[in-house]
C-alpha cells in the first residue's frame, strides 16, 4: 500500500477525526494520503499539523459534490489552495445549502412518522458540514432503522420519503471553482456516475485526472478508464473512499493507487503553481 488519495473525516461524513486517520495510515504504513471531504477543507490543516514530521505526506484536497441532469457527478480536488478566499466562500455558501436541505429532509420525515430535530442532527454533525449520513445517525439514535444503509433504503435515497435533491452545482462549475484554487480537477468514481459521455466536455473544461482505481471498479472498468486516461492525457489516480470503521467503505489503503498517480499529480502541480 503506497497512498490514498480519497478520504473522508469527521469534518464531513467520516467517523474519524483527522489526527486519527492520519495515525491509521502511519499504522498501515502508506506514505502519501488526501483528505477529501465534500465541499469542505475544514480537516486539512489538522490533518497537515498530525503528519508533520512524520513522513506521511497530506495532500490538501476536496471532494465537490455536483449533479448533471439526474446523475451526481462528483469532482475531487488535490493541491488546491485550501484557504484561498473565494473558494472558501463559495463553499460556505454550498454549506449553508446543505443545512437548507436537512431541514427540508427532517420536515419530510415527520410526515412518514419519523421524529428528529435540526438540535439533533446538529449535535450528530459537531462542526461538519451537514450530510445525509448525519441524518441517518439520528435515526438510528431514536430507533427508526438499524443501520445507515437501512436508513438510505427505506428513507433517504432518491425516490424514498424522506429524500430531497440536493440545491445544483453542476461538475463544469466544480472544475472551475477548483482550477481557481489552482488544484487539480479529478472525475470521482466515474463507473457511479454512468456519464462517460461527458468525458471529453470534462477535459475541455480543465479535467486533468480520473479515479481510475475505486473499490466498486472491477477489472474490466479500471481498464475503460485508464483508456481514457491515456487518450485525453488524464492522470489515472485512486482511493477507497474512506468514511472510518463500521460503514459500507474499505478500511484506509486497500486500493492499490500506484506510486506514479501521486509522482504525476506532484508533476501537473508543478506546472500550476
Amino acid at each position: 500500500m503506497y497512498a490514498d488519495l480519497h478520504i473522508h473525516c469527521n469534518a464531513s461524513d467520516g467517523i474519524l477525526n483527522p489526527e486519527e486517520i492520519v495515525n491509521l495510515a502511519l499504522q498501515k504504513g502508506l506514505s502519501v494520503i488526501s483528505i477529501t471531504d465534500h465541499d469542505t477543507t475544514e480537516g486539512i490543516e489538522r490533518a497537515l499539523d498530525a503528519a508533520g514530521g512524520t513522513g506521511l505526506e497530506v495532500i490538501p484536497g476536496i471532494e465537490l459534490n455536483a449533479d448533471w441532469e439526474e446523475a451526481e457527478v462528483h469532482i475531487l480536488g488535490y493541491y488546491l489552495d485550501y484557504n484561498f478566499q473565494p473558494f472558501l466562500d463559495a463553499l460556505c455558501e454550498i454549506r449553508r445549502a446543505r443545512e437548507r436541505r436537512a431541514k427540508l429532509m427532517i420536515a419530510k420525515l415527520a410526515k412518514t412518522g419519523v421524529d428528529l430535530s435540526c438540535e439533533q442532527v446538529k449535535r450528530i454533525a459537531g462542526k461538519a458540514t451537514i450530510c445525509r449520513p448525519h441524518i441517518a445517525r439520528a435515526m438510528m439514535e431514536k430507533g427508526y432503522v438499524n443501520s445507515i444503509n437501512d436508513a438510505f433504503e427505506r428513507y433517504l435515497s432518491p425516490g424514498k420519503p424522506g429524500y430531497v435533491p440536493r440545491e445544483k452545482l453542476d461538475p463544469f462549475t466544480a472544475i472551475t471553482m477548483i482550477e481557481r484554487a489552482k488544484g487539480i480537477p479529478v472525475l470521482a468514481h466515474p463507473a457511479l456516475s454512468k456519464r462517460d459521455d461527458l468525458i471529453p466536455a470534462f477535459v475541455k473544461k480543465g479535467l486533468l485526472g480520473i479515479e481510475v482505481y475505486y473499490p466498486l471498479h472491477k477489472p474490466e472498468m479500471v481498464e475503460k478508464y485508464m483508456w481514457f486516461c491515456r487518450k485525453y492525457g488524464l492522470v489515472p489516480t485512486g482511493g477507497t473512499d474512506f468514511h472510518g470503521p463500521g460503514t459500507a467503505y474499505p478500511s484506509l489503503g486497500e486500493v492499490d493507487v500506484p506510486k506514479k498517480s501521486v509522482e504525476n499529480l506532484k508533476l501537473l502541480r508543478s506546472f500550476l503553481v
